[in-house]
């Protein structure tokens, strides 16, 4: 009779075990630092879902009615952005990738990654000083030639500082990251797959439908959804560039405009005293849920999207 004996594990190498236990470190610092702040924020919260206009100055019914406008407005100027950038990124990221020369595309790519590291403060500066100036002249034009259109109807402001502003600000903002992610992308299309599409006499532009643009949709799913994040959560550019009045409104030339979280933090927060802190830390709250909504969603999108493509 004989016995089979259990396979015996790998020994592994003094450097393999630290870098191991380092990984699995690093990775457990993430989970604690996320739970820790999401404590944070949920113990500085309770009291102002319970607070009224007499204990916080800034609530004038309850929280709820104060943070509704704020969601309204962080998600409307964020989906503004994306629908402004997303088409933009991906044609210059295709440009990049299959249509400009070598040299000129490592000439972009090097521009479109310096355009990420510049401080938000300067796009803000840049927005409120050259953008609004500049757009206030075509704000006029579209509310005098399209004000039936309810996005552009209502009195225009004379100043430019308006939501689609401040929404143009952010899809400049969010444009390198989401370019870089879809360049990279779509540098990784698979050759052989480019090359039979061109040999089956496809043209350049069928060959990226056919084959780079299907390889890249987890890719471009994931640029989509890290540019709204980071547009979710901007706060000095959108600060700067927006007069707001906290009104919710889809109209994008008025003077009245809705606000966002971020924007409202930094503004009410240095003068916040008593339970107005703990309503501002509850936004904060409450942008934090929206924020991890949007990257649970993109994760079940690329998931499904795998689980498709295996399939097949």
């Amino acid at each position: 009779m004989t016995s089979t004996s259990a396979p015996s594990k790998p020994v592994l190498s003094l450097g393999d075990r630290v870098f191991s236990r380092s990984a699995l470190f690093a990775g457990s610092m993430i989970l604690v630092t996320l739970a820790a702040v999401a404590i944070f924020l949920i113990l500085r919260s309770l009291p102002a879902f319970v607070a009224t206009g007499e204990s916080a100055s800034l609530l004038t019914s309850n929280f709820w009615a104060y943070v509704g406008p704020l969601v309204f407005g962080t998600v409307w100027a964020a989906a503004l952005a994306l629908l402004i950038a997303l088409p933009l990124s991906i044609g210059i990221a295709l440009f990049i990738s299959h249509y400009a020369p070598r040299r000129l595309a490592q000439v972009l790519g090097y521009v479109v990654d310096l355009l990420a590291a510049v401080p938000s403060v300067v796009f803000g500066l840049w927005g409120i000083g050259v953008l609004a100036p500049a757009a206030q002249p075509v704000y006029a034009w579209l509310g005098e030639y399209l004000g039936w259109i309810p996005l552009f109807g209502g009195a225009v402001t004379g100043t430019g500082r308006t939501i689609l502003t401040a929404a143009l600000v952010l899809a400049v903002m969010i444009l390198p990251i989401m370019t870089a992610i879809c360049r990279e992308v779509f540098l990784q299309a698979p050759a052989l797959h480019e090359e039979a599409a061109l040999a089956l006499g496809a043209t350049r532009w069928e060959m990226i439908r056919l084959a780079v643009l299907p390889f890249g949709r987890p890719g471009i799913v994931s640029a989509a959804m890290l540019g709204l994040g980071r547009a979710l959560g901007e706060t000095m550019a959108v600060a700067m560039v927006l007069s707001a009045t906290g009104v919710v409104s889809f109209r994008l030339l008025t003077s009245e405009n809705p606000s966002t979280i971020a924007a409202n933090i930094a503004l009410s927060f240095p003068e916040a005293y008593g339970e107005n802190i703990n309503v501002l830390i509850a936004t904060g709250l409450i942008l934090f849920i929206v924020t991890f909504l949007v990257n649970a969603v993109a994760r079940w999108i690329i998931s499904r999207r795998a689980e498709f493509s295996a399939a097949n």
